[in-house]
């Protein structure tokens, strides 16, 4: 195998294996909407890197890098949305009673289930409003492409083992967490990890706009 690929495979094993605002965000769908809600949010962060890649690729993410402008919209638009996310999670954990003995069963039917396509784009639009995604991909792409290589094409195969290696770990978490989401939803405890969930987003949020580049 390609020891450049064996590199940037470890490279980003790391990076995935880190705990950021896409873990906070699947940990919290699928608390709300179990292990479906989980992968699609998964599923839709991932694809946002084929975005980061393409746009690399293309030299357009030299923008954020040379454009104060740019980079600032880029950069609150993001932030807005984290904090959008985590007051959605304190939200969800106060409007929640916690449901108890006969009544577990009737508490957790009435729970309506998040739809596929809204977990999906949560993930998805986390990733693609994140610059500093896109500006590591600008910075470290390129160190695994050679000369001769056809540019999109092995940028998109990067970016591929990158999300497999995502869908894999945030995959797993879901599982997971979904078979302890019985325990999680009798407890109080489902409460206040959605709330940790909100207020971590929400730092996260306001990091991101103080953030220097």
């Amino acid at each position: 195998m390609d020891p450049q690929i064996i590199s940037y495979t470890l490279v980003v094993a790391l990076l995935t294996l880190t705990p950021g605002a896409d873990t906070l965000l699947v940990i919290r769908n699928v608390l709300s909407g179990g292990r479906l809600s989980g992968f699609a949010t998964t599923l839709g962060g991932n694809c946002g890197l084929f975005v980061h890649a393409t746009l690399s690729a293309l030299g357009l993410s030299v923008i954020l890098v040379n454009s104060a402008l740019a980079y600032e919209l880029v950069k609150t638009a993001g932030a807005v949305y984290l904090v959008y996310l985590g007051i959605k999670s304190f939200y969800q954990a106060i409007r929640r009673p916690r449901p108890s003995g006969d009544n577990l069963n009737q508490g957790q039917q009435n729970t309506p289930p998040k739809s596929f396509r809204v977990s999906f784009l949560e993930g998805f639009f986390t990733n693609i409003l994140n610059p500093k995604v896109a500006i590591f991909y600008l910075a470290f792409l390129p160190q695994f492409i050679r000369p001769q290589d056809p540019v999109l094409i092995k940028s998109l195969g990067l970016a591929g083992i990158h999300a497999a290696l995502g869908i894999i770990w945030l995959g797993s978490l879901s599982f997971v967490l979904h078979r302890g989401r019985s325990f999680i939803q009798t407890s109080a405890f489902r409460r206040w990890l959605e709330g940790i969930s909100g207020l971590v987003l929400v730092g996260l949020g306001i990091r991101l706009v103080f953030e220097k580049r």
